[in-house]
């Protein structure tokens, strides 16, 4: 019985209330029987007073006798009253009681289901959800405000959020692994085949064969590293060594590592960074890193004949770097999820010409940690594209 009405949060409430009537009731039964008689006690002896000051001719009684005959009148009056004003208020306690009871059950079960009916439904949910079915969800009033929510409804809406996140991680996780099998698929398909092209006699052993071999080699051992790096930046596991920074120095070392790539693609690198920039607090390996990989990618979908521009300018207590290219820009409705691992606007481009879909992931997380933002902006394809991230001012 009582592991039961432990387990049963309306049961629970519904004997919490009862609990509270009885008692209620049981006090105001006592204060009665209690109160009742010495209110009655006096009011009867004010009565007694006042009979006894009135004339001795009043009420054709009179001398000894008269008085004493009007005492035993008086007693039994008084018990007569006494005992019909108990009655009477026993009797309207009981009706009272009855009425506060009933009303009392009434309200307590509408209430009881109020209050757990959410919580039930939000345990049935959870169960599912722990089974799998991340579509799960618990009813919540859709025209109310945050602040116009009960605690019950805020918490069916907190559970209802955290519902999403986890339907979304899930579709991550699923995505992730499937981009993950796609990325290790192409190089081990082209590999098998040219062994077993190898074996049969059907390729020459050639340095062109091996070649090829040793390529798609070379494109899983990047796509390891570039998966190690992002488990690595996503769980923040790694230290950022900061110091005060010319941006400038960034800039160059940036040119100097990528302009023989620019010179044999025909895209112009420009830079356009003033003397008179403040020192930025960073991790110069990082954000090194950084800018490889974004003026990487903007000589990647920039076409010959176009141009790369690095720029950079104060921004309150940050520095704002930019890279700007003229190549083939980026659809408007891509734009929110460049920044998502293994996105890439064109699902039809191969892997040698599209990259693993990683780098730009590791660009937002390394940014974040260095506390500054990183967003994307384009006019739309054929109009270019243009990178920007900030990072804090030495103070």
């Amino acid at each position: 019985m009582f592991s039961s009405v432990r387990r049963h949060l309306g049961l629970k409430l519904f004997l919490s209330y009862m609990l509270v009537i009885v008692v209620g009731i049981v006090v105001l039964a006592s204060a009665v029987e209690t109160v009742a008689p010495t209110a009655f006690d006096r009011h009867l002896s004010e009565m007694a007073a006042m009979m006894a000051n009135m004339p001795a001719g009043m009420g054709g009684m009179g001398g000894m006798g008269g008085m004493g005959m009007l005492e035993r009148q008086t007693a039994n009056l008084e018990l007569d009253l006494f005992t019909n004003f108990r009655k009477a208020v026993n009797e309207a306690l009981l009706w009272a009681a009855l009425a506060a009871f009933a009303a009392a059950v009434l309200t307590s079960i509408f209430v009881s289901r109020r209050i757990v009916t959410p919580v039930r439904e939000m345990m049935l949910a959870s169960r599912r959800i722990a089974e799998g079915e991340y579509r799960e969800r618990v009813r919540v009033p859709s025209n109310l405000m945050w602040d116009e929510l009960d605690d019950l409804e805020r918490l069916a809406l907190s559970f209802n959020r955290m519902a999403n996140k986890l339907e979304r991680t899930e579709a991550t996780r699923r995505e992730l692994i499937g981009n993950v099998a796609h990325e290790l698929r192409t190089p081990l398909a082209t590999i098998k085949g040219s062994m077993e092209g190898l074996i049969d006699g059907v390729l020459p052993a050639s340095p062109a064969t091996f070649q090829q071999i040793y390529r798609e080699v070379d494109r899983l051992q990047r796509l390891v590293d570039d998966l190690q790096e992002l488990s690595r930046v996503e769980a923040g596991a790694f230290t950022l060594n900061r110091r005060p920074v010319a941006v400038r120095d960034l800039v160059e070392a940036t040119v100097n590592r990528l302009a023989r790539q620019f010179a044999d693609k025909g895209v112009t690198l420009e830079t356009s960074v003033g003397d008179d920039l403040p020192l930025v607090w960073a991790d110069e390996d990082r954000i090194g890193q950084v800018l490889l990989n974004l003026v990487g990618n903007a000589l990647q979908y920039t076409p010959p004949g176009g141009r790369v521009t690095i720029s950079a300018r104060p921004a309150g207590e940050m520095v704002e770097i930019a890279v700007t290219d003229t190549g083939i820009g980026i659809p408007a409705e891509h734009l929110p999820h460049l920044f998502t691992r293994f996105y890439r606007v064109d699902k039809s481009r191969s892997r040698v010409g599209g990259g693993s879909g990683i780098g730009l992931t590791i660009v937002r997380h390394l940014v974040e940690a260095h506390g500054g933002r990183v967003h994307v902006a384009s006019d739309g394809p054929g109009k270019g594209s243009t990178f920007r991230f900030t990072l804090p001012v030495k103070k």
